[in-house]
């Protein structure tokens, strides 16, 4: 851990390459190495430790940036925004949960990326609503499933549709803003060893090992946290939270729960606000 201490924070200003050079050298941390920590910032209010955790993963920050490029965002913006999420991470990691931070803090850091890419992209700036940003990040890799086709049939498109819960008539219109920014499959010949192509991360990574402790940790989190905070509810909250927040499509209005419930959809806003703050008080640590 004294490797940690003893290098420098790696400048945001510069070359990016000099950049990752420099956070390539924090050495990774033990799993022992990390609890420590953890617990030091957690109990103690150590931000020196908390220091330690962010710089010996900012590595992995560079990784998952990588794969957004196709984008057209320049890297080291989206690195910083992968940083922001990582910062959030730590604040958030418990070790005790029995997950390892690099799993743990994938899911904020591409958050936080998701979310600079929808505010700076200009030809998303609609894609506002859970469906819509579902499309977006998935239907690059989905589209090149239909090997030699560059636009989608009528059939395709709602075969996409169907499997993103989305309307066929959104598929067409994504992918029409989506072909206004197309890049290279391959990329150039002469393009550097850190240039990433689309084609480096259209690749499937549903087995890749951190994504398998990724969706490990997502699972044990769903089926033990949100289910605890879920069984403090009484029955007519859990059923609005449901409905509003955990299903697969849009989620229900608060008139459609308010016509289920006969009452008024002011007062389901109401109960959903007050059943949010009671989950709140179990999934946010202490």
């Amino acid at each position: 851990m004294s490797q940690v201490m003893s290098l420098p924070i790696p400048s945001a200003l510069g070359n990016i390459d000099a950049y990752i050079q420099a956070a390539n050298r924090y050495p990774m941390l033990s799993g022992a190495e990390e609890t420590q920590l953890a617990e030091r910032f957690h109990k103690d209010g150590d931000v020196e430790a908390a220091r330690q955790l962010v710089l010996s993963h900012l590595r992995l920050v560079i990784s998952i940036a990588r794969g957004y490029l196709g984008y057209g965002l320049p890297h080291a913006d989206l690195i910083q925004e992968g940083n922001i999420g990582l910062m959030k991470a730590v604040k958030r990691f418990d070790p005790a949960r029995g997950v390892r931070l690099v799993s743990f803090a994938m899911h904020w850091i591409k958050a936080e990326i998701h979310e600079y890419i929808l505010k700076n992209w200009r030809q998303v700036k609609v894609a506002t609503t859970k469906a819509q940003r579902k499309l977006f990040f998935n239907l690059r890799s989905m589209k090149s499933d239909y090997e030699g086709v560059d636009t989608l049939s009528g059939t395709q498109a709602n075969e996409i549709a169907q499997r993103l819960g989305v309307k066929q008539e959104e598929v067409i219109e994504m992918e029409t803003r989506l072909s206004g920014r197309d890049m290279a499959l391959e990329g150039s010949p002469d393009d550097s060893d850190e240039a990433f192509a689309p084609i480096d991360y259209l690749a499937d990574s549903r087995y890749e090992p951190t994504r398998v402790l990724e969706n490990k940790a997502i699972a044990r989190l769903e089926n033990e946290g949100l289910q605890e905070a879920l069984a403090i509810l009484d029955p007519r909250s859990r059923r609005i939270v449901e409905a509003r927040w955990l299903n697969d499509d849009e989620g229900a209005t608060l008139h459609d729960l308010a016509a289920e419930f006969d009452v008024s959809a002011e007062r389901i806003r109401q109960i959903e606000v007050k059943a949010l703050q009671k989950m709140r008080g179990v999934l946010t640590p202490a």
